[in-house]
């Protein structure tokens, strides 16, 4: 049956309250987005920034041959054989021949002097030498012909035909010249050393390698002046260049005179140059200096290399480990860190562990304290990061940014 008009309208549905209560919901709503934002951009903003540090590599360090460390210590790369090549006399550089890096052997020409003034008297003396010879022959020939003379005047006197002035005359004739000749004779040998003398000078003029070895620094150029002794002013060098025999090298380490008794001569040592952290080198204690230095508390020992290598070079900072001769564990791997890497907290060796730019406190068992290294047993692994300068900024989990060595 049909529906009546009062009843359709109340099957309408009355959409005037709905419309208004869900705009207030979607107030609600953006309202607490932006409180969010707002709320996150402010943390965002006031977070700590990254902490600046000093990082260092975790090196592996392998003790061969069964023994142990009984020592650490620092030391440099020395040349026993180390000399600053000059001349023996003032002169001016006309030609220098070598360069920085070059070898050169024994007697090699390093340098030239100007020579002029010592060839010129050179020469002088070598035409005296000859005058001096010349008159040698004549008076040879005089005394020749004098000496013929007195043996005829001798003939003549015995059989009474010669007056004896005559034979008197004739033997002071041969005398005189027998005289004469010895004179000239010294005088040809005062001339001859002269000539030496200046020959000698002539060599002074050019300055030679005294023993084979490389160039390591140039002293002096053509045109300046050079001296054996220093002359003031600046303007006189004493050097042409500094030489040194590669084969002289050696370590030179000042050992802490409370250890001291832990080294011995011939004792088995491990360095480790600075430039090369993961090459060890085979070398042993040629001596121990006996007398300590009272400023530093140390003793000087000497340590040899076993054998050389081209890239071992003067004056290179080196670790060294002194080893026991007894037989030990077997052969084992420690890791050593800089020895500020390693901090004490709460009774605990720990060391910060930078990993993707955050840092991590780890607890560490350590080995051994050197003068400069520490050698930790467990904890970490070679090639992690540590941080050796900055610690007092940091807490777990805090950005860093690194400043590698």
């Amino acid at each position: 049956m049909p529906l009546d008009k009062d009843t359709l309208d109340q099957l309408k549905i009355d959409r005037t309250d709905t419309g208004g209560g869900s705009r207030a919901v979607l107030w609600v709503l953006v309202g607490v987005v932006i409180v969010v934002l707002l709320a996150g951009g402010g943390w965002w903003l006031s977070r700590p920034g990254p902490v600046a540090v000093r990082t260092a590599v975790a090196r592996s360090v392998t003790e061969a041959g069964g023994s142990r460390t009984l020592l650490n210590a620092s030391g440099y790369v020395t040349a026993r054989r180390l000399a600053t090549v000059s001349s023996k006399v003032t002169g001016r550089v006309v030609e220098v021949m070598i360069e920085e890096g070059m070898s050169v052997a024994e007697g090699q020409v390093l340098a030239r002097l100007d020579s002029t003034n010592v060839e010129a008297n050179l020469r002088l003396v070598q035409a005296q030498a000859e005058a001096a010879r010349s008159g040698l022959g004549e008076t040879e020939a005089l005394l020749e012909e004098a000496s013929r003379n007195l043996l005829r005047t001798e003939s003549l006197a015995s059989a009474a035909v010669a007056a004896r002035a005559e034979l008197d005359r004739a033997r002071s004739e041969r005398d005189a010249l027998q005289a004469r000749l010895l004179r000239q004779r010294a005088e040809v040998t005062v001339a001859e050393r002269q000539v030496a003398l200046w020959q000698q000078q002539l060599d002074d003029t050019i300055i030679r390698a005294p023993y084979a070895g490389v160039v390591v620094s140039k002293n002096a150029q053509a045109g300046e002046m050079i001296s054996p002794i220093s002359a003031g002013g600046g303007f006189t060098r004493t050097g042409i260049c500094t030489i040194v025999d590669m084969t002289s090298l050696e370590v030179e380490v000042d050992v802490n005179e409370s250890y001291i008794n832990r080294v011995s001569a011939g004792q088995p040592v491990v360095v480790t140059l600075d430039s090369y952290p993961d090459w060890q080198i085979a070398a042993r204690v040629i001596a121990i200096v006996p007398t300590a230095d009272r400023q530093k508390a140390t003793v000087r020992v000497r340590v040899g290399f076993d054998e050389l290598d081209a890239r071992i070079l003067p004056d290179m900072g080196l670790k060294v480990a002194f080893q026991s001769t007894e037989s030990a564990a077997p052969t084992s791997s420690s890791i050593v860190v800089p020895r500020t890497a390693v901090q004490r907290v709460d009774g605990r060796d720990v060391v910060w562990v930078i990993s993707n730019g955050r840092a991590e406190r780890r607890a560490v068992s350590v080995r051994a304290v050197g003068d400069s290294e520490t050698t930790i047993e467990t904890g970490l692994r070679t090639g992690e990061r540590v941080v050796v300068e900055g610690h007092s900024g940091l807490g777990e989990g805090s950005r860093v940014t690194e400043d590698s060595p």
